[in-house]
């Protein structure tokens, strides 16, 4: 029996007509991506800075000296997962793309690190254009408009100028084919070429039916999407509600026959695939915790720790508040806004809440013109910009459901800029297309503000190339931030302007005077007075109980005035907080004799078996105690090991 074909199941449509459009669309998405690749030209030469240090310099499964089997089990910055000191932050799909990187290219050079990132932030905004267009269905104009102003957005800088920020942007973009594979969107048309003469037959995947292929890749780019970024996990959630809201008039009406149709049946479908893939991902990714939860100091996220329950839930819902702002005007732009940033809200009288009822009543006002509109669903946009706007930002980093280890960090706004991005648009459409005497103001207006966002973004990409550089338009914007006070004095330590770091570790505990590190740093600077460098370590001791490096430079303080046994009890207290803190145990066997001064050594050269200094220590040992034929040996793992080691044991 032959099969019969449903009247849609097969359409013709004229060549010409699929060709002009199929062009049109790749010069939109080509003039995108254009635009996006030449607002970071200029971040191209920068460094390696801020959080791109201990996350891909000094990690080593970027490296490459761990497995790939210890990047799957630890941290974003190569910390075992199950360990206390862990950050639980688990991207192990971005740190593979630096280690890729680094064999590809070397690690001497941040160029083609950074040129990854800005291939990405192309690709996103490509990804989000064609969002707009098919899902969104805004106007073909209108549609690269939106891709446009979400290339050259200033919040953008710290995503992709930040080389750590890949995180975000490779995040966004599976996040970004997960949601449109769900839609129907990527696998949407399969072109059948026929002989016949002015026609091509298209077989048509329905919005409404993404039951095969489609959905199964689309929880697959979800799941690549989580272990880019943990937000990325909020891809199947923004699925469903988008699925829900296309799907409303079909669902109700099931629910008042009390009969199953073929498309809620199909919904059904789709949503227990989703929610069990979501849920497997999810208790695998708490697994991964092992029972601990990431630990953050009040210096993190000092509302966090505030006693008063009001003035938590006050600083907590203005963040969130202050968060869009910076969607709003991206003017005051900092990679740093932690300790006195942002002071707290302590009571209802501050006038910063009026941003937060601004806010939270734009909220409700969104939420009832989609309750309003839900049967006509006039205004998908609406729904789908309000969608990636709360949902990727409000579940893993609001702080209102779960604490997290920041005040404001601009790159977690990458993807719910898309969100913002489609609303603005979205709104600018309609005025455009309701308001004709107000059109070549609006293309004047949206003109200027995408000037002004290039010059930003370009400008904000210059703080970015050097330390020196991030940390000066840090503080330039945030001049009461204590931490960005203290990272610049220790930038200013290491190039030796000793006087200039002292003023600014200063600055930094009269700011926040309960700052551990501060005092200790500090400490190190001051040679002249022996009593207040011990002042300085023991404050930093009073702050923080388990300061590792106080404990220590106290203890060397005190072997080199001959308070042995004070020096001895701070050494050993170092190796209770951590039984892998090589210095402690070189600095007991300056002080231990004979055997045990070896057996310290040992110990130490065990635990890095690559230090030459270490392996130097335990050589001069061993040839001090005639054990010559041991010692020679150590000697020349030395000289193969550093060539500096060489030149001093020669001299």
């Amino acid at each position: 029996m032959k099969f019969k074909k449903p009247n849609n199941f097969y359409h013709t449509i004229p060549s010409d007509t699929i060709m002009l459009k199929r062009q049109r669309n790749m010069r939109k998405y080509f003039i995108v991506s254009v635009v996006a690749i030449l607002c970071y030209v200029n971040s191209l030469s920068g460094d390696f800075v801020h959080d791109d240090l201990p996350a891909i310099v000094y990690n080593n499964d970027v490296l490459g000296t761990a497995s790939i089997a210890d990047l799957m089990v630890n941290d974003f910055w190569g910390v075992r997962m199950k360990l206390k000191e862990s950050h639980k932050s688990y991207r192990p799909l971005t740190t593979l793309t630096f280690r890729l990187n680094k064999y590809f290219f070397g690690i001497d050079s941040a160029f083609w690190f950074h040129v990854v990132n800005v291939f990405l932030h192309g690709l996103s905004s490509i990804l989000f254009t064609r969002i707009c267009s098919r899902v969104a269905r805004f106007k073909s104009n209108f549609s690269l408009i939106a891709g446009i102003f979400f290339a050259v957005h200033p919040i953008h800088t710290e995503s992709v100028s930040g080389i750590v920020g890949r995180a975000e942007l490779l995040g966004c973009t599976f996040f970004s084919l997960s949601f449109l594979f769900y839609h129907g969107q990527i696998l949407k048309i399969w072109i059948v070429y026929l002989r016949k003469k002015n026609s091509i037959t298209i077989r048509n995947h329905r919005f409404s039916d993404p039951d095969g292929q489609s959905l199964w890749l689309s929880i697959i780019l979800g799941g690549l999407a989580m272990l880019a970024k943990e937000s990325g996990l909020t891809v199947f959630i923004v699925n469903l509600i988008y699925d829900f809201y296309r799907n409303w008039s079909t669902l109700k009406k099931t629910v008042q026959d009390v009969r199953w149709s073929n498309e809620s049946y199909r919904f059904a479908k789709r949503t227990f695939s989703v929610s069990v893939s979501m849920t497997i991902l999810l208790l695998a990714r708490i697994s991964l915790l092992q029972g601990s939860l990431p630990r953050f100091s009040q210096q993190d996220n000092p509302a966090a720790f505030h006693s008063s329950l009001q003035t938590r839930i006050l600083t907590f819902f203005y963040l969130s508040s202050f968060n869009l702002w910076l969607l709003i005007c991206p003017s005051t732009l900092s990679h740093d806004w932690q300790m006195g940033s942002i002071p707290l809200i302590l009571s209802f009288r501050d006038s910063r809440n009026l941003l937060t009822i601004v806010t939270i009543s734009a909220i409700f006002g969104l939420i009832y013109k989609i309750l309003c509109e839900l049967e006509l669903r006039r205004h998908p946009p609406i729904v789908l910009g309000f969608i990636l706007l709360v949902l990727p930002f409000i579940l893993p980093a609001s702080n209102l459901l779960v604490t997290v280890g920041f005040v404001i960090a601009e790159r977690i706004l990458f993807i719910p800029s898309m969100g913002f991005c489609i609303l603005v648009i979205y709104g600018v459409q309609l005025l455009y297309e309701n308001m004709k005497k107000l059109r070549r103001i609006i293309k004047v207006s949206g003109c200027i503000l995408v000037i002004v966002f290039c010059m930003k973004t370009l400008t904000r990409n210059q703080d970015w190339l050097t330390r020196e550089s991030l940390l000066r338009s840090g503080l330039k914007v945030l001049p009461n931030n204590a931490k960005l006070h203290y990272n610049y004095a220790n930038f200013l330590r290491d190039t030796l302007n000793l006087n200039q770091a002292k003023m600014h570790y200063k600055k930094a505990l009269q700011l926040w005077p309960s700052y551990a590190s501060a005092w200790n740093n500090l400490g190190t600077l001051i040679d002249d007075d022996i009593g207040t460098q011990e002042q300085h370590f023991l404050s930093a001791i009073k702050f923080s109980h388990q300061h590792i490096n106080a404990h220590f430079n106290l203890g060397q303080l005190y072997r080199k005035t001959n308070k042995t046994l004070i020096a001895v009890r701070m050494f050993e207290k170092c190796i209770r907080i951590d039984k892998n803190f090589i210095p402690a145990y070189l600095g007991l066997s300056k002080i231990q004799t004979g055997i045990s001064s070896g057996i310290l050594l040992r110990k130490a050269l065990e635990l890095n078996k690559k230090s030459t200094i270490v392996r130097l220590e335990y050589a001069d040992w061993l040839y001090a105690n005639r054990l010559y034929i041991e010692a020679m040996k150590h000697y020349k793992l030395g000289i193969f090991q550093d060539e500096s080691f060489q030149a001093s044991f020669i001299v």
